[in-house]
């Protein structure tokens, strides 16, 4: 197992990520420059948070140009593993490999906060080790984090178990109020269909650490080691 932290211009979380995934975690971690193709014999690739390209254009829409990203689609479509948190989850969808796309926050700001999500199922290899009906406070940092897809793409996305978490109060209760940009269906996370890609907008690396006490985040990480350690 060797995870590949992607770093592109304007990324701001990929030190955070890699001190979870290296130092925490005690996992085999690199960086991989935008720039290049080599994934380097990674077998589980991370798009971080930030702002790639200053998020010019859209969110995202640049990124999933990089040469990078032609190594990661082909790696997701030979069923690798991706996983894209905030920016990354943009990119993610602005590169097809995720239904749906991310728009404006509907207050229009930038919005910077601890929130709630729930899992909405544990069949994943992100929430395999994420207590049922818990709810994980997991920061967000986002402008354009409002998730939104079509009726029939929600259809299939509900139906094929490809919602990851939902945004919900601190008691599990999942309701306008606990949805902090207007997503559709409190979207927090999704997957493909062949469960292999995700992505979602709330920063599980920034809540993995005893010193900021709040390891709730930690429970996904976990959850993808032992789905890695079951599928070896």
């Amino acid at each position: 197992m060797k995870f590949g932290v992607v770093v592109f211009p304007g990324s701001n979380c990929d030190e955070d990520m890699v001190y979870v995934l290296q130092t925490i975690l005690k996992q085999e971690t690199v960086k991989l420059w935008h720039k290049n193709t080599d994934l380097e014999g990674c077998t589980h690739i991370i798009l971080p948070g930030g702002f790639s390209y200053g998020d010019y254009l859209r969110s995202g829409a640049i990124a999933r140009f990089s040469p990078i990203m032609t190594s990661v689609i082909k790696h997701a479509e030979n069923g690798g593993f991706v996983f894209g948190v905030c920016n990354g989850f943009q990119v993610l969808c602005e590169a097809g490999l995720l239904p749906g796309a991310l728009l404006h926050n509907n207050t229009r700001k930038f919005i910077c906060k601890n929130v709630f999500i729930k899992a909405e199922n544990n069949n994943t290899a992100v929430t395999n080790s994420v207590p049922k009906n818990k709810a994980l406070k997991i920061p967000i940092a986002h402008g354009e984090g409002k998730y939104f897809a079509d009726a029939d793409t929600l259809k299939k996305l509900n139906e094929n178990g490809q919602i990851l978490f939902r945004y919900c109060d601190e008691n599990g209760n999942i309701n306008n109020g606990a949805n902090p940009n207007g997503a559709t269906e409190n979207i927090a996370g999704i997957c493909n269909a062949t469960k292999n890609v995700f992505g979602m907008m709330p920063h599980p690396e920034r809540a993995s650490d005893a010193e900021l006490k709040n390891e709730d985040g930690k429970f996904l990480f976990e959850s993808i080691l032992k789905a890695a350690l079951v599928n070896a």
